[in-house]
């Protein structure tokens, strides 16, 4: 059965019903829906006269850019299998990404040709003729212009069922090795259609995206707007400039905007002149990827003023989970919300596999109709992150009881000290309220006495004098003792590990400040 649903028939569709509206910009560059379906197609066919045929992977190293998008649709057209690869990626782990991915053609940025050429022989998979560079002319790839301009601009012919996979996204790795995420078009179409109804977006909505398009956030919402009609503004992902965003919001009129809690706090701490930029147009903000303090919520509602606060929960594996709306911001501070509209999706278990009560806390599972359908060429560890049709991604969280739930922190960094639990989030969102604290991440460190001891590493804002006397003086009236930190640690922002998207990397932590040996306290 043909998916007539799926995003590249429905680019087709936008270019009749929205023919001159523009439906991509980047910087000075746009398209119309309808340019943008014909280079689409020109992409589709160029592709395929490679040899590659539906089900063949390509990859794709590239910046946040129109390219990157293109490509991504002309998988959708053909039922090709897009393999985005991180642009941060050294050589041996780009090598690894293409031999599990499988992929046959390698489509680059110009200023990733010198490392993809230290890795060529290596990578098996593509043919010497199937290497592409978007850029420069450079020996030994096709040109992308080039690659497109004398292909026909007519829809290509494939036979694409909603349940064939269009991409395989790698994790950010916060856990471990990256692992491939195989998602269908049905799981795309599912959440497109969920979102457009739970945020009321529309045809006249402008979308900015600032993540990079390795990343499920910006795959989701770049091409959710490109689904319904609507603009999607493209900015590159490599540094996030706050005095850049807010002049494209004011230039633009943005009227959403995805960030992480990471990007909000470098808005609001954005110099003064950068603060008077009119951000009148945004009608709603989403808060995902990481936990976002109730401080900093309070802050963004203040300094984008009338807008629609969205808090959401959910992971590259099941898509949007559950949903904070705006009228519940301020009564269930600290909630990731209930779940997504047209969805029974969230369970909460112990670790004998038990349903916990009101107000325990327990692993978050969850199952919908945006859950993706393996890890690629890991049955083992797809079949051990499923239990019957309910996956998890490691996350412990309590329900209300007016059925909100409040994600407590990750499996992985809860810390026992003492056989007493402690979860991060909790010590952390203390401590980044004291006014010298720009951030903070709190990790578990062996202890003779106490198995581990709770630690502070945090980043102080400039120009302050902070010590750790200030910090423990600062927690002590505030949490219970054994939550509280006994060491801290103070780092530059530079030195604090985080995924491309900013959550903030806990293990890593753990193993730079975990010398091998316990120590006394």
């Amino acid at each position: 059965m043909t998916c007539w649903l799926n995003l590249g028939q429905m680019i087709k569709m936008n270019s009749k019903k929205f023919p001159k509206t523009i439906a991509l910009k980047e910087k000075d560059r746009s398209l119309t829906y309808t340019e943008l379906n014909k280079r689409v197609n020109k992409l589709s066919h160029s592709l395929l006269s490679l040899g590659l045929k539906k089900g063949d992977k390509f990859a794709v190293l590239l910046e946040n850019s129109i390219e990157i998008v293109e490509a991504y649709l002309a998988a959708a057209k053909t039922g090709l299998i897009i393999v985005p690869v991180h642009f941060r990626f050294v050589g041996r782990e780009i090598v690894n990404l293409m031999e599990n991915s499988d992929a046959k053609a390698f489509i680059v940025h110009e200023e990733f040709v010198s490392l993809v050429n230290s890795i060529k022989d290596d990578l098996i998979n593509v043919r010497s003729d199937r290497y592409i560079v978007v850029g420069n002319k450079i020996k030994g790839y096709l040109e992308y212009e080039d690659f497109i301009k004398d292909s026909i601009d007519e829809e290509p012919e494939a036979d694409i069922n909603c349940k064939d996979t269009w991409i395989i996204l790698y994790t950010s790795g916060t856990t471990g090795i990256p692992k491939g995420v195989v998602r269908s078009h049905e799981s795309y179409i599912a959440f497109f259609l969920i979102n457009s109804v739970d945020f009321g977006f529309n045809e006249h909505d402008v979308c900015l995206n600032v993540m990079p398009l390795y990343h499920v956030n910006s795959t989701f919402y770049t091409f959710l707007f490109l689904y319904i009609g609507g603009t999607a503004y493209i900015h590159p992902a490599r540094h996030f400039r706050p005095e850049e965003i807010l002049e494209i919001i004011e230039k633009e009129k943005i009227t959403y905007i995805s960030l992480i809690p990471t990007h909000y706090n470098l808005i609001l701490n954005a110099p003064e002149n950068a603060k008077k930029r009119n951000v009148a147009s945004i009608r709603k903000l989403l808060c995902s990827s990481a936990p976002v303090t109730k401080s900093m919520k309070k802050e963004i509602m203040k300094f984008f003023p009338g807008v629609e606060l969205y808090e959401a929960y959910g992971s590259t594996e099941a898509g949007l989970v559950t949903l904070l709306k705006p009228e519940d911001q301020m009564r269930k501070l600290g909630s990731i919300g209930y779940e997504a509209v047209g969805t029974d999706c969230v369970k909460l278990l112990d670790e004998n596999g038990n349903e916990v009560g009101v107000n325990e806390i327990g692993e978050l599972y969850s199952r919908g109709p945006m859950m993706f359908d393996e890890y690629y060429k890991m049955p083992e560890k797809t079949k051990s992150s499923f239990l019957g049709e309910w996956f998890s991604a490691g996350d412990m969280a309590m329900r209300d009881n007016d059925g909100f739930y409040y994600i407590v922190d990750r499996k992985d960094n809860m810390i026992i000290t003492g056989g007493e639990h402690v979860y991060p989030t909790e010590v952390q969102e203390i401590i980044v309220t004291h006014p010298d604290v720009f951030d903070v991440a709190v990790i578990g460190l062996p202890h003779d006495k106490w198995g581990e001891q709770v630690t502070a590493v945090i980043v102080p804002k400039e120009n302050t004098k902070i010590s750790e006397e200030k910090i423990l003086d600062f927690c002590r009236n505030k949490i219970s003792g054994y939550k509280r930190p006994k060491k801290v640690i103070f780092i530059k922002d530079s030195e604090m590990p985080r995924t491309p998207t900013g959550k903030i990397l806990h293990r890593i932590l753990r193993e730079r400040y975990n010398s091998g040996g316990r120590k006394d306290g």
